[in-house]
C-alpha cells in the first residue's frame, strides 16, 4: 500500500490545545476599552406594511450612544448571497417573524434592552403564506412584489412520457421534509472597531470575503476600508454563511467612534438564522419488471422562507441530486424555490441533496418490495458506473466507486450480521 505524508496519519490540529484549555477567544469573548453593547429590535409580525419607527424616546436614555433605522444606512440597505432582497434594517416592509427594525448601541446590554423597549412601531398586519404551494398560487400573499416563485429550475432527458408507457411499474408518491435549524454551539457574534479610516470586524463567520463586500456595499465605503477578521467560528454548518452581525456592528462603530460588540440570544439566533429548506416532493418511478427504472419525473418545492439566500442554488442542486447515484435515462424535473412568510432558508451540509435522497431512496426501497427483490439488489442493478450518464448529460469516465462501495458493505454486513441480510 502506498505511504502518504498526511492521508492516513494521525495530524494534531493545531487549535486543539487551546480549545481544550479555554483559551480559544470566540468572538463573544472579546472585549475592547471603551466597548459599547448593540441589540436589534426585530418584528413580533410576520407580514405588515411598516409605517413608522419612533426612536426618540431611545434616544433620550442614558447610556445610549445611537440608535439606528432603514434612513441611516448610507449604502444600498440590502444584502443576500444570491439576489440582494433582504434589506439591513426594514424599509416599508416587515416579511417575517425577526425582521430587524431598529439598531442600539449602548453602554450595557441592560441599557441597551431598556432602549429597545421605548422604540415604537407603527404597522398594518397584512395577510400572511406559511405554505409555499399556497404561496404558488396567483391569489397568494405576495412576499416580494414580483411575485413568490423565485426560480423554477428544469432537467430534461430522454422521453419521460414513452418511459412511462412503456414501464411495467409505475411508483408515484408525494414527500415532505422540515425545516432544521443548525443549532450551533455559538450564536452569531462579532466586534467592530475603527483603525484610523478602517472598520475592523472581528466576527463568527464562514464567509469574510462576501461579508466584506457587502459591509462595503452596506457603508457605501470602499472595500480596502473595510477589513474582516474569522474570529474562531464555533460552529457554522451553513448557517454562518449569510451576514448576520456584520453590517450593524459597521454601522454603529462608525456612527460612534468606539468599538461595538453584538452577541445574539440563543432565541434571537433561532428566529433569525437561516434554515435547511423545507422541502414538498412528487416523485413518479418507472421501471421494468426486473426493477431496471427506466425513467423519474420530480417536482420539488422548496421554502426559502422570506428572502432568497441559497435558495435558487440548494434548488438547483436537489433538481440536480433527485435522481440519485443511479443511471436514469429519462429524467424530467421541475425544481421550484418559493417565497413564504417563514424563517429563511439558506445553506445547510449536504445543500437541497439531503431532502430529495429522502425521496429517491425511499422509492428504491418501494420499488424493491413491490418486485421481491433484496433493496440492495435493486440499487447495484441501477447504480451508477464508469461509463453512464447523469440525469444531468454527463458521462462518468473515473472515480466511480458506489457500486463496488455498496458490494463490499453488504459482504462485510453479511460476514457479520449472517442470515439477517
Amino acid at each position: 500500500m502506498q505511504e502518504f505524508n498526511v492521508v492516513g496519519k494521525p495530524v494534531i490540529r493545531k487549535d486543539a490545545l487551546d480549545k481544550v484549555l479555554g483559551k480559544t477567544q470566540f468572538a463573544a469573548d472579546m472585549k475592547l476599552p471603551g466597548m459599547l453593547y448593540a441589540k436589534i429590535l426585530r418584528s413580533k409580525v410576520p407580514h405588515a406594511i411598516l409605517k413608522k419607527v419612533d426612536t426618540s424616546a431611545a434616544e433620550a436614555l442614558p447610556g445610549v450612544y445611537a440608535v439606528l433605522t432603514a434612513k441611516d444606512v448610507p449604502g444600498s440597505n440590502s444584502h443576500g448571497i444570491i439576489l440582494k432582497d433582504e434589506p439591513v434594517l426594514a424599509i416599508d416592509k416587515i416579511r417575517k417573524i425577526g425582521e430587524p427594525l431598529a439598531v442600539v448601541a449602548a453602554e450595557s446590554e441592560k441599557i441597551a434592552e431598556q432602549a429597545l423597549a421605548l422604540i415604537t412601531v407603527e404597522f398594518e398586519e397584512i395577510p400572511a403564506v406559511f405554505d409555499p404551494e399556497e404561496a404558488m398560487k396567483p391569489d397568494a400573499p405576495k412576499v416580494h412584489e414580483k411575485g413568490n416563485i423565485v426560480q423554477l429550475r428544469k432537467v430534461r432527458k430522454g422521453d419521460v412520457e414513452k418511459a412511462f408507457a412503456e414501464a411495467d411499474i409505475v411508483i408515484e408518491n408525494v414527500y415532505r421534509t422540515q425545516m432544521q435549524e443548525h443549532a450551533y454551539i455559538e450564536p452569531e457574534a462579532g466586534v467592530a472597531y475603527l483603525d484610523q479610516d478602517i472598520v475592523v470586524l472581528n466576527v463568527s463567520t464562514q464567509n469574510p470575503h462576501f461579508d466584506r463586500k457587502e459591509v462595503a456595499r452596506n457603508l457605501s465605503m470602499p472595500i480596502n476600508k473595510v477589513r474582516i477578521i474569522q474570529a474562531t467560528t464555533g460552529g457554522g454548518f451553513g448557517g454562518k454563511l449569510d451576514i448576520s452581525v456584520q453590517v450593524y456592528i459597521a454601522l454603529l462603530s462608525i456612527q460612534t467612534k468606539r468599538p461595538v460588540k453584538l452577541v445574539y440570544s440563543r432565541e434571537e439566533s433561532l428566529v433569525s438564522s437561516t434554515k435547511r429548506h423545507p422541502c414538498v416532493i412528487y416523485y413518479k418511478t418507472a421501471a421494468d419488471k426486473n426493477g431496471k427504472i427506466l425513467g423519474i419525473e420530480a417536482t420539488i418545492i422548496g421554502d426559502t422562507g422570506a428572502y432568497a439566500s441559497y435558495g435558487p442554488g440548494t434548488l438547483t442542486r436537489s433538481a440536480v441530486h433527485v435522481t440519485g447515484p443511479y443511471e436514469i435515462p429519462n429524467v424530467k424535473v421541475d425544481a421550484y424555490t418559493v417565497y413564504t412568510n417563514n424563517p429563511t432558508a439558506g445553506a445547510m451540509r449536504g445543500f437541497g441533496v439531503p431532502q430529495v435522497a429522502f425521496a429517491h431512496e425511499q422509492q428504491m426501497d418501494i420499488l424493491a418490495e413491490r418486485i421481491g427483490l433484496n433493496p440492495i439488489e435493486v440499487r447495484l442493478l441501477n447504480v451508477l458506473k464508469p461509463g453512464s450518464t447523469t440525469g444531468t448529460g454527463q458521462v462518468l469516465k473515473t472515480g466511480v466507486g458506489i457500486g463496488e462501495t455498496i458490494n463490499k458493505a453488504y459482504q462485510k454486513a453479511k460476514e457479520i450480521a449472517g442470515e439477517i441480510f
